[in-house]
């Protein structure tokens, strides 16, 4: 991150109301669904729309048009002043009945790049994002270390803001965020929830993790693990009774606690073990897999709750592998393998064959498995077969600035 951190308020133009181009384009894009909008000089406009990158228009930006679009969202006047010196700035920006958006604005060959994050303003739910029961009892532990882990993209951000809402559907508990600038959780919270943001309300992670401690939590909210120092301050919570959520871009349980682990220096490396061992309370790890109907996505999830026998591989450096026979012979408890969960989502018909052998961590295993359900039936005579939605309808390229 370079100097350019914005410290402005978190919704830009309080009261205000679309009013330029640039307000309708990114309208259309989040009415069609888009997750991320991209803009760059030398290129259309694009928004991410179930995952794949998309033209709004055809009229390519100019790197002016990029710039005073930067200038736009860029929310306070000292920052404006100085964007030709800016190389990396995160900001926040927002329109009142739209939505938040996590701003990166970056330096690509002396012209300006873009990258918008959608952040909604309704909290999701288990049941909107079809997530499994077991995440319920999850986030109703008293205590323990939750991690949430999966690629850029993967929806982390919104399962982890689904739990937040179930504890405060179902529970009392003071909840403190602690989260990257403009990240998942600004949005309409109750009152039991305290949000930080890192740069802002706080210095870093570890000293925000330490200063939560001290604001009566029952529990803490990392929006991703960064490094050791952070790791070693949210064992500490877990180990003293309090829930601690968070995220890393890992896979999949194993290659999660292997990268916890592997932060530490090797002398070190046997003493986290036993304390992961005894504060992991879940890993949950997904993915989003385009739906066969061609209407948004699906998240497939490999969920693993730390039993007794799962502990006891942790502790041992030898058999971290022994992890994933553990997670497939214990659905029971609530846990279930990326593979299983995709042998599911292709019988619901949710995802097509194809789809599901692409996400596989074992394709060769499980093709075989699924090879029964590669053909669906057919819909009955009459029955309307929705199409592949068209995420582009128009050409937006008169909305451009400088049009």
């Amino acid at each position: 991150m370079d100097e350019a951190r914005s410290r402005s308020p978190r919704v830009s133009g309080p009261g205000a109301a679309p009013q330029g181009g640039i307000e309708k384009i990114i309208k259309a894009a989040v009415d069609r669904g888009a997750s991320d909008l991209h803009i760059k000089a030398g290129d259309v406009f694009r928004a991410r729309i179930d995952g794949k990158l998309v033209p709004l228009t055809k009229q390519r930006l100019t790197p002016e048009q990029t710039k005073a679009i930067a200038l736009r969202l860029i929310p306070n006047e000292e920052d404006q002043a100085r964007i030709d010196r800016l190389r990396d700035y995160d900001c926040s920006w927002g329109l009142p009945g739209l939505g938040r958006f996590r701003v990166n604005i970056l330096r690509q060959r002396s012209s300006f790049m873009i990258v918008m994050r959608v952040i909604p303003f309704d909290v999701p739910s288990f049941e909107s994002l079809k997530l499994p029961a077991v995440l319920g009892t999850i986030a109703s532990a008293e205590r323990g270390l939750v991690l949430v882990t999966g690629p850029t993209g993967s929806g982390k951000s919104s399962t982890m803001a689904a739990m937040v809402h179930h504890i405060n559907e179902h529970q009392q508990r003071h909840i403190v965020t602690l989260e990257n600038p403009i990240e998942f959780l600004h949005r309409d919270l109750n009152s039991s929830v305290t949000q930080r943001e890192i740069g802002v309300d706080t210095d870093d992670y570890p000293r925000g993790l330490r200063a939560a401690l001290r604001q009566d939590p029952d529990v803490v909210l990392i929006s991703e693990m960064r490094d050791a120092a952070t790791v070693d301050t949210a064992l500490k919570a877990a180990e003293t009774g309090h829930l601690v959520i968070s995220a890393l871009d890992t896979p999949d349980a194993v290659t999660t606690i292997g990268r916890v682990i592997a932060w530490y220096p090797a002398e070190e490396q046997e003493g986290i073990r036993l304390r992961l061992a005894e504060s992991l309370h879940a890993v949950v790890s997904q993915r989003l897999l385009p739906r066969s109907d061609g209407r948004g996505r699906v998240a497939a999830l490999e969920v693993l709750v730390c039993t007794e026998d799962a502990r006891g591989i942790v502790r041992a450096s030898t058999r971290i592998d022994e992890l994933h026979v553990v997670i497939r012979a214990s659905r029971d408890q609530g846990m279930q393998g990326l593979d299983q969960h995709l042998m599911t989502l292709v019988a619901d018909g949710a995802v097509t064959y194809e789809a599901a052998l692409a996400a596989a961590s074992n394709p060769a295993e499980l093709e075989p498995r699924i090879r029964g359900m590669r053909r669906r039936a057919p819909p009955a005579a009459g029955a309307k077969v929705t199409p592949e939605r068209t995420p582009v309808a128009d050409d937006l390229s008169s909305l451009l600035p400088g049009q």
